[in-house]
C-alpha cells in the first residue's frame, strides 16, 4: 500500500509541476455555451495505475484550457467494464468522458460474455493519447536479473514462476498467454484489480513478475525499486531505452502496443466532441504533459477522432482473434 501511495504522490507531484512549470495555456472559447460546468473523466481502474496517471496528466492542464474544472473519477472493477458501462449510460452532453485503453475497448468485448457495453456502438472516440509497450518487470531484489533468467526458471522442475497483471482479460494477461503458448514459457497467472495492487505485491515479493503498462511502472524503474526485463514495443523508448524488446530477444510475433484514449458517450453532439478533442489534444501537446508521457515510456499520439476510430476497429479485430486463440473467457 505504501508503494502505491508513493507512486500516486509522485504522479500528483509531477502533475502539479506540469501545471505551474510553464506559461498557462490561453482558454479556448466556448462552443454554444459549452462547457459551462466541470467535466468528469472516468478512469475505470483504481488510482495509481497507468490509466489513472494518464488521465491526471491530461486533466492537469484542462482547467486552463477550458476554463472549467476537470474531475477524475476512479471506478475500478471487472477489468474496467464497470467504469466503461457507467460512461456508456451517462447523459451524452460532453460532461462525462471515459479514459479507455486497448484491454478495455478492444479485448474485453471478446473476452467477457457480457461486458455491459459495445465499444463501437456506445462510444465516440475523441483522441488517442499515446502509444506504449507493455513491460515485464521484477522487484529490484529479485533473483531474476534478465529475461534469460526468467525463461530458464520456467523450465526448472518445480520452478514455478508467477506473473501478475492488472486483471483477467487485460492486454497484460493476453501477452502472458502468448508467452506461455507461443514462446513455451509456462507461468502461473495472478490477476489483480488494477496495476496498483499488483505493484504492491510485486514489491513485497508476493509474485515473481509483473506485466503491465510502462506508464504504471516507469517511476519505479527510475527510482531503482524495479528492474525491467523486456518490453513489447517494436523499438526502445523513453526510460526503457536500455531494455531489450521481446523481438530482439528472439521471440517472434511479440510486438504489442498499449494505448490510452478518450471517449464520449454515443449521442454526444458533434460540436462538443470536437471541443473535447481540441482541448485534450492541446493539453497533450503542452511541453509539460508531453514530457510526463514520454518519461513514462510512451509516445504522444493526439490523433483525429476518425484516425482513432480506425485504430480501434483494427485493434478489436486483432485482439478478438488473440482471445479466440488463447481460449480465455471471463463470465
Amino acid at each position: 500500500m505504501l508503494s502505491t501511495l508513493k507512486f500516486t504522490a509522485a504522479s500528483l507531484f509531477w502533475t502539479l509541476c506540469a501545471v505551474h512549470g510553464g506559461a498557462l495555456a490561453q482558454p479556448m472559447p466556448q462552443v454554444a455555451g459549452f462547457p459551462s460546468q466541470p467535466i468528469k473523466f472516468v478512469s475505470p481502474f483504481p488510482a495509481g495505475g497507468g490509466n489513472d496517471a494518464t488521465t491526471r496528466f491530461v486533466t492537469s492542464r484542462l482547467s486552463d484550457i477550458t476554463g472549467q474544472t476537470a474531475v477524475v473519477d476512479n471506478r475500478g472493477g471487472a477489468g474496467g467494464n464497470i467504469g466503461a458501462k457507467a460512461v456508456a449510460d451517462a447523459k451524452p452532453d460532453g460532461y462525462t468522458v471515459l479514459t479507455g485503453q486497448v484491454s478495455l475497448m478492444a479485448v474485453n468485448p471478446a473476452l467477457y460474455a457480457s461486458p455491459g457495453f459495445d465499444p463501437l456502438k456506445n462510444f465516440i472516440p475523441i483522441t488517442q493519447a499515446n502509444a506504449a509497450p507493455l513491460a515485464l518487470v521484477v522487484a529490484s531484489n529479485s533473483a531474476l536479473k534478465t529475461f534469460a533468467d526468467l525463461a530458464a526458471q520456467t523450465k526448472v522442475p518445480g520452478g514455478r514462476v508467477t506473473y501478475a497483471t492488472p486483471g483477467n482479460g487485460t492486454l497484460s494477461h493476453l501477452v502472458g498467454v502468448v508467452l506461455e503458448k507461443d514462446s513455451a514459457l509456462p507461468m502461473t497467472h495472478v490477476p489483480y484489480k488494477g496495476a496498483a495492487p499488483a505493484i504492491t505485491d510485486l514489491l513485497g515479493n508476493q509474485v515473481d513478475v509483473l506485466i503491465t503498462s510502462t506508464a504504471s511502472v516507469s517511476s519505479f524503474i527510475q527510482n531503482g525499486k524495479m528492474r525491467a526485463l523486456a518490453v513489447t514495443s517494436p523499438r526502445r523508448i523513453g526510460v526503457f531505452a536500455k531494455v531489450p524488446t521481446l523481438e530482439e530477444l528472439g521471440l517472434r510475433n511479440t510486438t504489442f502496443e498499449d494505448w490510452y484514449g478518450f471517449f464520449a458517450p454515443a449521442g454526444t453532439p458533434p460540436e462538443r466532441v470536437a471541443y473535447l478533442h481540441d482541448s485534450i489534444v492541446r493539453s497533450l501537446k503542452t511541453p509539460e504533459v508531453t514530457k510526463l508521457i514520454t518519461e513514462g515510456g510512451s509516445e504522444v499520439v493526439a490523433n483525429s477522432s476518425a484516425a482513432f476510430a480506425a485504430q480501434l476497429k483494427e485493434d478489436i479485430a486483432r485482439w478478438s482473434r488473440v482471445v479466440k486463440l488463447s481460449g480465455a473467457k471471463v463470465d
